[in-house]
Formats: C-alpha cells, sequence, structure tokens
C-alpha cells in the first residue's frame, strides 16, 4: 500500500495570489472560478467548490473546479441535507478521508464527486452568519492537517467579507447582491403599532475594506498599538466605576481580563503572520466567539463571550477609525435597529424615533417599558437584522403582528400603508368619542384609566381621554440612572406628575423590580427562575431602606394632595400588612418632621398571583383597593412563560377557565365592598375588554392609545347580553368563549 503524500500549503502565499485575484476587473463569477481553481492549486487537490446560500434553506453550486461544470447553479441542497448543508447547518468543519462512508454523505450524480474520497469543508462565515460552504476534495484517502484546514479557514473568511463588499455579484438568486433584497423578519411583538421609516443603526456595521495584510510586521504593530488602546480606555473606565456597583466592576473586570488575555492576543498575531489584515485578525476571533455563543445554553458563559464580542467591536473601531459617529446623518424617519439596547440610551433617542427592531430583548424588559411609554411600536428577537439591516434602508415595522419588512416591494408597502390609513381613520374616530364616557348600551359605565411611567406620558391623559392613571410605574427613575435617585429627586417628579394629572387620580406602583428589571447598581441575583424569586414587594421588604425612601417622597410629593400607592407582586397577606407598616411609619416620621400630609390615602396591592385570590376575608377588608396584574396572573394561571414563545400563545385570556378565575374574584371583592380594577395588556384589547367588563370588572388600565378603540366598543356592547354569550358558551363546555364571543360582536359592530 502506498503511503500518502505530505502536502505543504502556505496560507500566505495562498490569501496573497487571492489578494490579486480580487484587485483584477473581472465579473463575481469569473472570480468565484478563479479562485476555486486557486485554492485546488494550493492545496494540492482535485476539487474545489464554493456552495452559496440562495434562499434562507438552499444551497447552490456557484462555482467549482474538478466537478462537472454542467452542475453550476444547477446543484442544489436543502439546509442539513448532504455533508455540505449539515456543514451549513451546524457551522462545524467536517475533514474526513471517507466521504462516501460518512454519514449523513449524500451522492449528486450530476456532479461526478463519487471518484473523491477525502473532503474538507468549512463553512463560509461572517460574525456568526453563515453565507455559504467552501469543499475541496482529493481521489487520494487523507486527513487534512491542521496547517490545511486553518489556511481554508482563512481563505473561507476572506471570502465571506468580499461577499459581504459585493464582490461575487452576479446572476441567480444565489449570487444576488448583498443588503439590497427584501427580507422579512419574524421576532415577538414587544409593543404594538405600526410604523414606517428608514434605519437607522445604534452600532453601525465596521466594514473591513482590507481582509488580506501587505505588510505583516506593519499589521502585528497596527494591532499591538490598538490593543494598547484598548487596555488605556478599560482600565479608565474601571478607575471612573469604582466608586459604582459590584456588577458593573465584574463586567470592567472582565473586559479587562479579556484585553489582556495573552490567548486572545497570540490567536490575533498567529492569523496575521499567516496572512490576515489586523481588523481581519480581530474579527476572525470575533465569528468564533459569536458562533460559539449561538450555541451555548449557559448564561455566565454566554454574558462572558457577550463581553469578548463587545470588545472585539470596540477594538475594530480603534483600528478603523469607524466609531459610532460615523458622519450618516440620522433620517427623519428613523426606525431604530440593535441588538438590544438599554432605557437610558432609549430615552435619549426619545419620541424622534418611529420604530424599534431588536435582535433580543423581551415583552417585560427595560427598553419594553420605555417603548411603551413612548408609544413606540416594537419587534423584539428579529434574528440577525443587525446583520442585514443599513443606514437609510426602507423599513416596516408591524409590533402588532411582531414582524418586519426590510427593503419590502412595492406591493407589501403598498398593504402596508393601507393598514396604516386604516388605523389613522380609526383614531380619528376614537378622537370623536375622547370626552364622552365609556358607558354601554346598557347604562354600565366602566371607567378607562392608563398606564404611565415617564413623564413623556402625561400629555396623553388628557388626548387619549383617560380618566386618571391607573398604573403609574416608578421602577423606571431608577433603571435609567447607575446611582440610586436621591428622595428629593423622586419628590420633585411625582409631584410634577400629579400637578400633570389636574387632579386626576393617579396609582402610583411602588418600585418593581427584579425578574427582567435589574437595576444597573444593584448586585444581581443568579436565580434559576427569577420570574418566582426575589422581585417587587419581596425586595421592597427585605431592604426597607429603600421603600421607606420612596413612600416618604411619595407623601412628600402629594403635598396635601389625595395619594393613592399600591404594592406590586403581593402574595400573602403578610407581605401587604408589612408593606402598610412600612407606609404608617413613613406617615409618622413625614408627620413628626412637620411636613404636610396627603389630605387622603389610599393604599393597594396588585393581585398578580393565584394565591393572594384565595387570601382570608380580613385581608379583602383590610386593603384599600386591588388592582389585578394580568401579564403576571396569566403566566402564572397557566404555568407557561410569558417570556417563551413556545407556550404563551397556547393560552388564550378568554379561556373559560380563567375567566371563571376572574370572576371569581370579582364577585367576592363585591361582596366584600373592595374596589376592583384590571392592569395589563389584556385590559387595552377591545375584544379581551368587553368581556371584562361583562364579567363584572368596571375600572380598566391600560396603554393610552387602547382607551379609543376599547371605549368604542363598549359603547356599542350591551354587557348583559355579552355576559349571556360567555355563559352559554361556558356550559357548552368549550376551551374558549373567543369563537362566540367574535360571532356576537360581529353582529353588533
Amino acid at each position: 500500500m502506498t503511503a500518502p503524500q505530505e502536502h505543504q500549503t502556505d496560507s500566505r502565499q495562498m490569501l496573497g495570489r487571492l489578494r490579486s485575484v480580487m484587485a483584477e476587473d473581472a465579473a463575481g463569477q469569473t472570480r468565484l472560478d478563479r479562485i476555486t481553481s486557486l485554492i485546488a492549486e494550493e492545496m494540492h487537490c482535485e476539487v474545489c467548490s464554493i456552495y452559496l446560500f440562495r434562499d434562507e434553506d438552499t444551497l447552490e453550486l456557484c462555482a467549482t473546479e474538478g466537478l462537472k461544470p454542467e452542475a453550476v447553479h444547477q446543484t442544489r441542497m436543502r439546509l442539513g441535507e448532504g455533508l455540505v448543508g449539515r456543514i451549513a447547518q451546524r457551522g462545524h468543519i467536517i475533514n474526513t478521508d471517507d466521504a462516501p462512508g460518512t454519514r449523513g454523505f449524500r451522492y449528486m450524480p450530476e456532479t461526478g464527486e463519487e471518484a473523491y474520497c477525502s473532503m474538507l469543508g468549512v463553512p463560509v462565515q461572517r460574525l456568526g452568519e453563515t453565507l455559504g460552504v467552501l469543499v475541496v476534495q482529493s481521489k487520494e484517502a487523507r486527513i487534512f492537517s491542521e496547517e490545511e484546514v486553518y489556511a481554508v479557514e482563512v481563505v473561507a473568511m476572506v471570502l465571506a467579507e468580499m461577499a459581504e463588499l459585493g464582490a461575487f455579484v452576479g446572476e441567480g438568486a444565489a449570487m444576488k447582491a448583498r443588503h439590497q433584497q427584501a427580507v422579512l423578519f419574524h421576532g415577538a411583538a414587544g409593543q404594538e403599532g405600526a410604523a414606517q421609516g428608514h434605519v437607522w443603526l445604534h452600532e453601525p456595521r465596521v466594514v473591513v475594506t482590507n481582509p488580506i495584510a501587505d505588510d505583516p510586521h506593519r499589521e502585528m504593530e497596527r494591532l499591538t498599538a490598538a490593543v494598547d488602546e484598548l487596555r488605556v480606555g478599560v482600565d479608565r473606565m474601571l478607575s471612573n466605576a469604582k466608586t459604582g456597583d459590584s456588577e458593573q466592576l465584574q463586567v470592567l473586570e472582565a473586559y479587562r481580563m479579556f484585553a489582556n488575555s495573552k490567548g486572545w492576543m497570540r490567536r490575533m498575531e498567529e492569523d496575521i503572520s499567516r496572512g490576515l489584515s489586523a481588523e481581519a485578525a480581530v474579527e476572525k476571533e470575533q465569528s468564533v466567539a459569536r458562533a460559539r455563543m449561538s450555541q451555548v445554553t449557559d448564561p455566565y458563559l454566554r454574558d462572558r463571550l457577550h463581553d469578548l464580542d463587545d470588545l472585539s467591536n470596540r477594538l475594530l473601531r480603534i483600528l478603523t477609525g469607524q466609531g459610532n459617529e460615523t458622519g450618516a446623518e440620522m433620517p427623519p424617519d428613523p426606525i431604530l435597529i440593535a441588538r438590544n439596547i438599554g432605557p437610558a440610551e432609549l430615552l435619549d433617542y426619545g419620541r424622534r424615533l418611529k420604530g424599534i427592531v431588536l435582535e433580543e430583548g423581551s415583552v417585560g424588559s427595560h427598553a419594553a417599558i420605555v417603548a411603551r411609554a413612548l408609544a413606540i411600536p416594537l419587534v423584539i428577537h428579529a434574528e440577525r437584522i443587525t446583520t442585514e439591516a443599513l443606514n437609510g434602508d426602507l423599513i416596516l415595522v408591524d409590533g402588532d403582528q411582531g414582524v418586519a419588512h426590510l427593503r419590502p416591494d412595492e406591493t407589501v408597502v403598498t398593504a402596508f400603508r393601507d393598514k396604516m390609513a386604516m388605523a389613522a381613520k380609526a383614531q380619528e374616530r376614537y378622537a370623536s368619542i375622547r370626552d364622552k364616557p365609556a358607558e354601554t348600551t346598557c347604562g354600565t359605565r366602566i371607567a378607562l384609566l392608563m398606564n404611565a411611567g415617564l413623564m413623556a406620558d402625561l400629555p396623553s391623559l388628557d388626548g387619549s381621554g383617560a380618566e386618571g392613571v391607573g398604573l403609574f410605574r416608578t421602577e423606571l427613575q431608577f433603571l435609567i440612572r447607575n446611582h440610586m435617585p436621591k428622595r428629593a429627586e423622586l419628590s420633585e417628579l411625582y409631584a410634577r406628575v400629579m400637578d400633570a394629572a389636574h387632579d386626576k387620580r393617579v396609582t402610583f406602583r411602588t418600585l418593581d423590580i427584579g425578574s427582567d428589571k435589574v437595576l444597573p447598581y444593584m448586585t444581581a441575583t443568579d436565580e434559576p427562575n427569577p420570574a418566582l424569586g426575589w422581585r417587587a414587594v419581596r425586595v421592597g421588604l427585605d431592604k426597607p431602606g429603600v421603600m421607606r425612601m420612596q413612600l416618604q417622597a411619595l407623601i412628600r410629593a402629594a403635598n396635601g394632595r389625595p395619594l393613592s400607592v399600591m404594592f406590586p407582586f403581593v402574595a400573602q397577606r403578610e407581605e401587604y400588612t408589612a408593606a402598610r407598616a412600612e407606609m404608617d411609619k413613613a406617615l409618622e416620621r413625614e408627620r413628626i418632621l412637620g411636613h404636610t400630609l396627603p389630605a387622603s390615602l389610599e393604599v393597594g396591592a396588585m393581585l398578580e398571583t393565584p394565591s393572594l385570590a384565595f387570601a382570608p376575608d380580613s385581608f379583602y377588608r383590610e386593603v384599600d383597593f386591588l388592582s389585578i396584574g394580568g401579564n403576571d396572573l396569566k403566566q402564572f394561571f397557566f404555568a407557561a412563560d410569558r417570556e417563551n414563545e413556545l407556550v404563551r400563545k397556547r393560552y388564550d385570556t378568554l379561556n373559560v377557565s380563567f375567566l371563571t378565575f376572574l370572576e371569581g374574584i370579582v364577585d367576592r371583592c363585591n361582596r366584600l365592598g373592595t374596589p376592583l380594577s384590571f392592569c395589563g395588556e389584556d385590559a387595552g384589547r377591545p375584544v379581551e375588554a368587553a368581556c371584562m367588563a361583562a364579567i363584572g370588572l368596571r375600572s380598566l388600565s391600560m396603554r393610552p392609545a387602547s382607551i379609543g378603540p376599547v371605549k368604542s366598543i363598549l359603547r356599542r356592547t350591551d354587557l348583559s347580553e355579552l355576559r349571556a354569550v360567555i355563559h352559554e358558551a361556558r356550559e357548552a363546555g368549550v376551551q374558549s368563549v373567543r369563537p362566540q364571543v367574535m360571532e356576537y360582536l360581529r353582529g353588533k359592530l
């Protein structure tokens, strides 16, 4: 048996030749053809093939040296199909000396590849996004060496960069120009509403235009200088944050650890020595980190990989000089695109934004809270949009459906504009009933209140027709700063809120942190299920100093006016009793200090856990009012995480079990004389709101934009008839009364 030959591959030499090919004035197909010939020669292989995605699920053979030329643009495979499809799907390298015998191999007769035993396939990736697959094959049965694998990986990365820059544009879907095609992103609804505008990237993409180095020594010097500047910057941030919270310090310490990592530096220097530019070496490491991030489930490891990714971005901006200020001018109708964004940064943009699309985020995140407060449509979980969108691209945001249309064609734009026009027309109709009561045809009056969290919300109080503020979220003032707010600051803010309400009732919810709302200056607790953990009133009772400070600020803000306060996430009577005792202590302290006390005081609780529905009668008599927190109550009732798209939509608010449960709360409050309201997303959905009114709820609190639609449907509904429809459907044994309710309402509207 003949021993396998040893082959030497010089990645620097191959990249040098590749640069020459890229510098030629040639069409995209010609470039690809020359590149496959070059790689096959340098790798001492009979075959080199390049596959690119023609759509998100299909790869197409776009160039080959060694396979049948007629197979080019004819051979296609689905994601996961064959060895090439598996490489694209998993982002993993396949290196085998027996390709036909490898699990998943698919024989494609039109290519003539059955004669080749050895195969090395690597994904063509850029920043975690797979654009295609690069394959080399040989008749000789051999495993490719580490040096050969590295050389092909480096070439694949350069191909990805050049594809990003439009070097391979040609005929057909697989060789279409990037960032020019229409793309539909399916995410999740973070805030309802629709908007048309143009992309504004929160962090403009760094473009690497020189992936191949001319002078490795010079590139080493550039990298060293940039890393030194990065380290100085991180040290400066650490020095400035020494008086900050421990969590912020931990993040910056992780930054410093990575910035001083000898392994990170060594790998980038190795990449440069093999022919990459300093920028390409940094981006190669960043791509590896992002690929790992997509597969890691451990939250700590994901956070550390995210730190490395952020640090790589900082280093790339130093090397390229492409800072956040690129000179681009924000469009007049900006739609913000970002991986994620903090509440303070979002507030800096303010109402200039027409819409927001995030790759990450959650329905209860800081960004979602601010987006609701500013009434800006928000889509979350729109994967890959930051790598696809460019500043100035036309984009349509549908916060109702949780989708974003990037660079849509004219038919989609027309349909979307029709939808927006219909919504605008409906708003005109709602404006005509703004000052009229939400009184049903049977003469029942429902109080419609609005939710708020910022001073910016308060102008909506009069414009929306709301009768007051059923929920003012006080946590936003804690979330948007890097230190605990002072009592005087909070008192001044709460006083301005009450002034802006013009004597209408404002119910302040005390600090609701924990779960998905973590203060940047408090140590985060590592909890397996934070939604069921240390949050809201539990934090307040364990950290009474913060609660007392906030209660004193509220009392001083009232300054002789009526005051309404409620405690969030009360699960049992003892928690409310302890929190009420803190209020009594605060009142006594303010009296001793000679401060004016509120003219009247109402202290309530949010019913967000099923347990509180079964509290003793004495609790219902003790509490001044109750507000059902529908968002949390529903997820706990159905044991379905509202952040989890796999289960969240399985359960309907109009499920008979949930409606029966709510009816029980209503009946008990009526019997014991406890004022009751419902607060949450469902209160602002017209059909759900009508059903809640039908089962006896007489006060609903929602976002300002929902008041018009809810009032409109209530003014055309007979609650006694709707109640009969609900009861009849329940008696029939249905799971949800929605079909019967919709049929009834269609006949009335």
